[in-house]
């Protein structure tokens, strides 16, 4: 006897959720997973969303163009988001910090907002903003950011060609700069750092949390009382917080395209071992042999 359960079967459907939070999606550089982020907006849908900072990479355009249909996509797929009803609310990071000069602005119906306190339906007030006005570096040391930001790059194009193979096998992204940004002990403590330092802000403000993004390592946690929560991102994670018609919080994984999903195998078959489906007739046959 077997039990069947498909792990990967698509909804008829877009999931509905009452609000999403993305961040880090980093349009303009080849890191960026646009078709991955085009597969969750297909798949998901929500009455709010929050564009948490860093959608388009200022920084990396200036260098050098980098703008290939995809990213057109993802921005025409979010401003028809708006037209179909959605409230869209861009808030700018360091990477795209020339927003900031539009704040309290409408572009095709996003809105253009520094930072902004969002209130959950279970009526947690949760303060949303990019992040990067709690990093030292970015603040203090602007020359270390950016070359931190090149080695950052080069690790996302060897990610590149090493997640080209794990595509062929059906396997997820994978990258390599998030495991060694985990096994440094200072990355580590800066995300740490990080964190407390956000947790601090919501608590000096009197919210309940905060939702921010910036250092691309995606968590739902608490904090000393506080809730804090980071989006992740579209590059390294391919992650996003999806918040309940209830009001929970949940953190999202979108490491494969809806044709990888559908290639790969819809239904696990598990074996159960005999003495647990065996009825009481077959017990007593079994006795008496």
């Amino acid at each position: 006897m077997t039990a069947r359960h498909d792990i990967n079967a698509e909804p008829h459907a877009p999931q509905q959720y009452r609000t999403l939070f993305i961040s880090d999606i980093h349009l303009g550089t080849r890191g960026c997973q646009a078709n991955l982020l085009l597969d969750f907006l297909k798949h998901n849908e929500s009455e709010e969303l929050f564009l948490v900072g860093d959608i388009i990479d200022g920084w990396r355009l200036k260098s050098g163009w980098h703008w290939p249909q995809a990213h057109n996509d993802v921005v025409q797929k979010l401003l028809r988001r708006v037209r179909k009803g959605t409230r869209v609310v861009f808030i700018p990071g360091n990477h795209d910090e020339f927003a900031r000069d539009f704040l309290g602005m409408e572009f095709g119906g996003v809105e253009v907002i520094d930072h902004v306190v969002h209130e959950t339906a279970d009526g947690r007030k949760m303060l949303v903003v990019h992040g990067d006005q709690f990093d030292i570096v970015v603040n203090h040391a602007r020359w270390l950011a950016h070359l931190g930001d090149w080695a950052y790059d080069f690790a996302i194009w060897t990610n590149t060609w090493f997640n080209a193979g794990r595509r062929k096998l059906g396997l997820p992204y994978w990258s390599f700069s998030k495991w060694a940004k985990l096994k440094v002990k200072n990355a580590v403590n800066f995300i740490g750092d990080f964190e407390e330092a956000l947790a601090a802000e919501a608590r000096k403000r009197g919210v309940d949390g905060v939702i921010c993004g910036h250092i691309h390592h995606a968590v739902i946690r608490e904090i000393d009382g506080v809730t804090y929560v980071n989006t992740g991102d579209f590059v390294e994670s391919c992650t996003a917080i999806a918040e309940h018609f209830d009001g929970r919080l949940e953190l999202i994984h979108w490491g494969l395209l809806e044709a990888e999903r559908a290639g790969q195998t819809k239904v696990v078959t598990l074996a159960l071992p005999e003495p647990m489906i065996e009825t009481a007739t077959a017990r007593k046959a079994a006795t008496r042999g």
